[in-house]
């Protein structure tokens, strides 16, 4: 049997412990029956300058995308309340190319109950902060993630359990 070949999205390649976090995820993959691939299991080519440096990893991550039979998201809240951009666009580009996508999160609170701070009453909606509505259709994530993968509350161990029993039947 072929291992189904995994894209492990997420903002996981900004923490300090990267690498380490990256094998573990992995593991975790091997463990259901998958192959983790992992944006940073490939090294740039020395000395590239900034922007060359950005396009040789947009490349190198759209090509891991192609290259997989599914994607597994972190899409929990990163440098704000939303998923980190990077990840809901390589959602987006999985989705594009077809490949089912499986997204994990820390919280079953919809985005009203996480983000919205007031309600204004001519006409009635959700308002966050800065006075902008928050789209009220119970779901914890922005409908444009929330309906285009499966999402799990949990971890990524978690979500990847899920995927293999759902890959089996």
């Amino acid at each position: 049997m072929i291992m189904k070949r995994i894209y492990l999205a997420g903002f996981d390649v900004f923490r300090a412990d990267s690498l380490a976090h990256g094998e573990w995820l992995k593991l975790q993959c091997q463990s259901h029956g998958f192959t983790g691939l992992y944006p940073l299991d490939s090294q740039a080519p020395a000395g590239l300058p900034a922007r060359a440096l950005a396009q040789w990893i947009y490349e190198a991550n759209t090509a891991l995308i192609r290259a997989s039979d599914a994607v597994l998201a972190n899409l929990n809240a990163f440098r704000g309340a939303e998923p980190d951009s990077g990840t809901a666009f390589e959602v987006g580009y999985a989705v594009a190319l077809g490949k089912p996508v499986w997204a994990y999160v820390d919280h079953a609170d919809t985005l009203v109950q996480r983000l919205a701070v007031a309600q204004a009453d001519d006409p009635p909606r959700h308002v966050d902060a800065q006075g902008h509505t928050v789209e009220d259709f119970g779901l914890n994530l922005n409908l444009m993630l929330a309906c285009s993968a499966t999402v799990v509350v949990g971890d990524a161990a978690q979500c990847l359990g899920r995927m293999a029993q759902a890959l089996r039947d």
